[in-house]
């Protein structure tokens, strides 16, 4: 795939298209081919505090907008997106090395997720409480909270950057988007091209993009700043980690999700051919890069023979190359630094005593699927998140064994469970220590209605379109007098 030129990513700010405050600009390069696609604006955190004030001010007439208007916006976003099907699959390719396959469920979510976005506008936003008075009528309401800072991670830019701003904004909240670096288009312009066709005000969406390696002066002025009253992230453990200490200096509510390394356990009794593809299919789609990848395979021993040689040979075949090429299965990673630590864990793990069993070279700017055995416990491999085309197994006696094993983990985002008895599978899935639990089927799912989100280290919160008012509006108790109440001194 040649890089095509993409047109300058700038700023959305107030409904208008901004180059940054210094007038800096990084190139945005191809993770396929390196070469640059095109300039985006390097912003900084006076770019974020105009972003902040006119959401703010944005934010009353947002707010307070028919439910008809604004249900209106998201059914034509949902149309717009869809009718842009074709160029936005190109542009995630080029952009982030995404192929066809990943890209399809990509735009299908999004489209599903402006679609039931549109219902908030309708639903419910209270109850009426009973109360032991009296004469007192009470409720409780559920508000908007003012301005919502978003931040979004590359794997997944146009699903991940449209979960974190739809449900807010079709709360009647308002958003500071703040891509990340790797993807500036598809996880911020783009989306800010979509939502002002559809008819959003101004200010109501705003996106800030930076330069490599300054995040931190865009999120520390959206914590900063008192006008943002919530902030959601996906990414990293360790960047929300060092988020939510500085969130809670700030008593700023964040939504979190993070790292996962996730399980798939393989029964005695699960049909191994099946097992293979949902394995080759949770492991490897969009090249490993995907949170809820399947990181760690636990196969009970009596089919464990006969699953890793089919599997190895599976993961052989899968096509790498060019994520253009509609037959490509591994595409590239997203850059040069994440192929590097793929290659160094690889190497650190065989020196350990760790067996490859199929891939395990890299073939720039793509790392091969691979599949190791028999890595040591105290391997990084072993021990966290590796965000790539790589996946361990692990041979045990029984899939009651993988559930200890595999809660043994500090992350605990998804699991799944192959096995041919549901009711003991489902037994199995409640012992699990994660958010998510799939049984007979791969770890790799996510419906924008589904309350999204892990457990321990993984984070806290839920995205969701359902579970959005939870996150994304405050609870207000409201009583009233239908009578003078009489007081006792």
């Amino acid at each position: 795939m040649e890089a095509r030129a993409m047109d300058a990513v700038r700023h959305f700010i107030g409904g208008d298209w901004a180059e940054a405050v210094s007038g800096r600009t990084y190139d945005n390069r191809s993770p396929w081919s390196g070469a640059v696609i095109g300039p985006v604006a390097a912003g900084d955190d006076e770019d974020a505090r105009r972003a902040i004030e006119h959401a703010h001010t944005a934010f009353s007439g947002w707010s307070q907008a028919a439910p008809g208007r604004r249900q209106t916006v998201f059914l034509r976003a949902a149309d717009i997106l869809e009718g842009r099907r074709p160029s936005v699959l190109r542009a995630l390719a080029l952009e982030t090395g995404c192929g066809a396959p990943f890209g399809e469920i990509q735009v299908d979510f999004a489209v599903s997720l402006l679609r039931q976005a549109a219902q908030l506008a309708y639903r419910p936003i209270g109850e009426l409480l009973p109360s032991d008075i009296p004469g007192t009528q009470a409720l409780a309401v559920r508000r908007p909270v003012g301005v919502v800072g978003a931040i979004a991670p590359w794997n997944a830019s146009l699903a991940l950057s449209g979960r974190a701003i739809a449900g807010p904004l079709a709360l009647g909240n308002t958003v500071v988007l703040k891509p990340s670096e790797e993807s500036p288009y598809t996880g911020g312009a783009l989306w800010a091209e979509i939502l002002q066709e559809a008819g959003l005000p101004g200010g109501a969406l705003n996106v800030v993009t930076h330069a490599p390696g300054e995040a931190g002066l865009i999120a520390d002025a959206m914590l900063a700043s008192r006008r943002v009253k919530r902030i959601n992230f996906t990414g990293s453990t360790p960047t929300g980690r060092r988020l939510a200490e500085k969130a809670g200096v700030h008593l700023k509510r964040i939504v979190l999700q993070l790292s996962g390394q996730n399980p798939m356990i393989i029964a005695e009794d699960a049909d191994v051919d099946y097992a293979v593809e949902a394995a080759a299919y949770g492991a490897f789609l969009h090249q490993g890069q995907v949170c809820m990848c399947a990181r760690r395979i636990y196969v009970a021993r009596p089919v464990a023979e006969q699953f890793l040689a089919k599997f190895a040979a599976k993961v052989r075949a899968l096509p790498t190359g060019d994520p253009a090429d509609p037959a490509t299965i591994i595409g590239p990673v997203i850059n040069e630094w994440a192929l590097a630590m793929l290659e160094r864990r690889v190497k650190q793990a065989v020196d350990a005593g760790a067996r490859v069993v199929a891939g395990g070279e890299p073939q720039p700017p793509c790392y091969p699927p691979t599949v190791l055995t028999d890595v040591p416990a105290d391997t990084e491999l072993a021990q966290g998140e590796t965000f790539g085309p790589i996946v361990t197994v692990e041979v045990v006696e029984s899939a009651d064994e993988a559930v200890d094993r595999a809660n043994r983990s500090d992350l605990g985002l998804v699991a799944s469970v192959i096995s041919s008895d549901v009711p003991r599978a489902m037994r199995l899935a409640a012992r699990l220590e994660v958010g998510i639990v799939h049984v007979n089927d791969q770890t790799v799912n996510d419906e924008p209605q589904m309350p999204f989100g892990g457990v321990k280290d993984t984070g806290w919160g839920r995205f969701g379109i359902g579970f959005a008012a939870e996150e994304f509006a405050e609870l207000q108790w409201i009583s009233a007098r239908e009578q003078d109440r009489t007081f006792r001194f």
